[in-house]
């Protein structure tokens, strides 16, 4: 692509670093990173657009994926990772690969990105189906294992997805739904881990928490379907058990241990008032 333009990969608008003080590289950095809501706010249409695809395919049993390599491909197994635990969705609807395989989690694993068909047989490995969705995750929107998984996904007629922070780039061109988040050049030069990795912890929030809310795991602003896994959050679902029906603590962690979650709590105890 002739006109493509890597702004992740332009210097940084800073300089010396070296010679500052703490309070003032912390000053700078925060300047910069103040800079990216308003860039993902700009992607809200394209976001729109896949959360809406994605709802009805997810609601007929279908798959999220994210693919990813280093910091992307991290950050899509974060957000997979959380929403068993505070949506209470199986673990195998929303699930993240990163190139390498799980031992890349926690250490990089040279030359796993570069392999542009790996992320298909990885995808496969999950018998991926028409109802599947893909979203590759590349600040570059050149990584060869997202690029090559995010075309083999359409070929087959997934909907297909890419969150990049260079506009025009090869992933842009390749996914049905192109988010470019235009966050600008990093504070480190070329260190995608800064306002890239921000944006996109972003975008992937937006897009898990309003399938969640869409589909019903989310009653008026409450996780109510949310695993009681911990006493943190047997206290927080014994508190909306109080709040929505009145009780005091004692009768709504009576309740909550009785039927085993707010939303069926709700719903019994609702019935029985009604």
């Amino acid at each position: 692509m002739a006109d493509y333009r890597k702004i992740t990969e332009e210097p940084s608008l800073h300089d010396a670093l070296e010679t500052c003080s703490v309070t003032e590289l912390l000053h700078k950095m925060n300047a910069e990173d103040r800079k990216v809501p308003e860039a993902v706010g700009q992607c809200i249409p394209a976001i729109t657009r896949l959360v809406e695809a994605l709802e009805p395919r997810f609601l007929s049993g279908g798959r999220l994926f994210y693919i990813g390599a280093g910091t992307s491909g991290r950050l899509g197994i974060l957000d997979a990772s959380e929403i068993p635990p505070t949506y209470g969705m199986p673990h195998d609807r929303v699930i993240g690969l990163i190139a390498g395989g799980d031992r890349a989690i926690r250490k990089a694993v040279e030359h796993a990105e570069d392999d542009t068909r790996q992320a298909w047989k990885d995808l496969q490995a999950f018998d991926i189906g028409e109802n599947d969705t893909v979203v590759g995750i590349a600040a570059s929107g050149t990584t060869p294992y997202v690029l090559g998984g995010i075309r083999a996904a359409r070929e087959q007629g997934l909907l297909t997805a890419g969150i990049t922070n260079n506009p025009g780039s090869p992933l842009a061109a390749a996914a049905e739904i192109p988010i470019e988040v235009e966050v600008g050049p990093e504070f480190i030069t070329g260190s995608t881990r800064m306002k890239c990795g921000t944006s996109q912890k972003l975008v992937l929030n937006m897009i898990s928490t309003a399938l969640m809310v869409r589909i019903g795991r989310v009653q008026g602003n409450k996780m109510v379907h949310m695993q009681l896994s911990n006493n943190k959050l047997i206290d927080r679902g014994t508190r909306y058990l109080m709040e929505s029906l009145g009780l005091n603590y004692e009768a709504a962690g009576s309740a909550l241990q009785q039927y085993g979650s707010v939303q069926k709590a709700l719903e019994a105890l609702g019935k029985k008032r009604g």
